[in-house]
């Protein structure tokens, strides 16, 4: 899902969102997230000691991300920020993504898909899935959809200033 800019990277230079080029970061900077909630679901069990799931221990702590993968995150959520604003006054609620795992698609909400977005960069893996009920797919765009209008909105706002 991550773009970030092509091309060869001097000493100097400064990576840019692909939608975002007033954001731009040196390949070493470090990048984080502040004021960032967990949108997700609450965890029915949280701090109950007859959790059922405490047996089963902490064996599948999952590795942090590493920076290109962290980065490429911090690229999504800023795509999927331009996509939401330039998406939702055409009706789309949100995106919708193929799982290789079950073979359905599922359906992500804007803010469900950047709540998931957020909890891989705190947790290192994407949550446990189900999927949406009764979505509307009319209502949802692939990310490669999303990705083609909004590339296809700054090519006319690009050819509009030349």
């Amino acid at each position: 899902m991550a773009v970030g800019l092509q091309g060869t990277m001097g000493p100097d230079a400064r990576e840019t969102s692909s939608y975002r080029p007033d954001v731009a970061r040196s390949p070493g900077d470090a990048v984080t997230v502040e004021g960032v909630t967990d949108d997700g679901p609450m965890d029915p069990f949280f701090g109950d000691p007859m959790d059922p799931a405490a047996a089963l221990g902490d064996e599948d702590v999952a590795e942090p991300l590493a920076a290109t993968e962290r980065e490429e995150v911090l690229s999504d959520l800023e795509d999927l920020e331009v996509f939401e604003a330039l998406l939702t006054p055409n009706g789309f609620r949100g995106i919708v993504i193929d799982c290789e795992d079950c073979r359905e698609p599922h359906y992500f909400s804007w803010d469900l898909m950047r709540g998931n977005l957020r909890h891989l960069l705190d947790a290192g893996e994407t949550r446990v899935h189900e999927p949406a009920f009764s979505p509307d797919p009319s209502h949802y765009v692939s990310w490669e959809y999303a990705r083609g209008y909004a590339d296809g909105v700054l090519a006319s706002v690009d050819e509009g200033q030349h």
